[in-house]
């Protein structure tokens, strides 16, 4: 057993669609949640700058005692998780776009993906995409601009539904009865994409099976927290604390939000 806390981290406020996942799951562990938004969006930086910002994230994390880390991105999931693994000795859980329950699942052999330009362009979706979907149409959409309308607090906004609906038309068109979210920010696009895509269209994310994998890992290595105390969680960013608190309608003594220049 041990009662360090789990370490996490994204760029910018969409891993807390994440961090809520896996506290729901493991309620009892501690948590640090590191919000680089002043780098956001990830998925528009070149491949090392993505590691370099890894590194510096996961540096953070372990100073401050982690004992596992999950890159709640999905753009440097798929950019430096190999790179984190070699290079350090705590356990890491990376997102995925969750492509194969949808590919499993469509009736229509159409699924989209609508991610970031770093997760759609690395080598690790190529490889996913091409292991998981044969006899699957993948209709791929780089989410442009919708990363920055949710640092600012505009996932609701007008701006972003016209977005969304630009980008979402072709797929409905062509016939998808899957969208899968590629970001870990997508997740809080959910209500205006079941304004904007029909009825039968399913929306899958990482979240759930991300927490099972979590406290998957603990449990093999004999990492479990053994309070019998709900965990306490300390939010970091370095950014407008206010945006991050707006994810939280109800967090309780047991969670602390502050600002840091790191």
């Amino acid at each position: 057993m041990d009662n360090h806390p789990i370490g996490v981290f994204d760029s910018g406020v969409g891993g807390t669609s994440i961090w809520k996942e896996i506290n729901a799951l493991l309620p009892h562990e501690d948590t640090i949640y590191l919000a680089d938004s002043r780098n956001a969006p990830y998925g528009e930086r070149t491949k090392e700058e993505i590691v370099q910002l890894s590194i510096k994230n996961t540096e953070f994390l372990l100073g401050k005692g982690c004992k596992l880390i999950v890159v709640a991105c999905n753009t440097a999931t798929t950019n430096a998780i190999d790179y984190l693994r070699a290079q350090y000795q705590v356990p890491f859980i990376g997102i995925e776009p969750a492509i194969k329950p949808a590919a499993l699942q469509s009736k229509s052999k159409k699924v989209g993906v609508l991610a970031t330009k770093g997760t759609l362009s690395s080598l690790l979706f190529h490889s996913t995409v091409g292991n998981l979907t044969e006899g699957i149409r993948i209709y791929e959409q780089v989410g442009t601009g919708l990363v920055p309308l949710i640092e600012s607090g505009k996932a609701n906004s007008p701006e972003t539904k016209a977005l969304l609906e630009t980008y979402l038309h072709p797929m409905v068109t062509a016939g998808i009865d899957y969208l899968v979210l590629g970001c870990t920010h997508y997740p809080y696009l959910i209500p205006l994409l079941k304004e904007i895509l029909p009825a039968h269209v399913q929306i899958i994310d990482s979240g759930e099976a991300v927490a099972r994998q979590t406290k998957a890992i603990l449990e093999k290595n004999e990492l479990l927290s053994n309070s019998i105390n709900l965990g306490t969680h300390h939010f970091i960013t370095n950014a407008d604390v206010e945006i991050l608190k707006g994810f939280f309608t109800d967090g309780g003594a047991s969670l602390r939000i502050t600002y840091q220049d790191f």
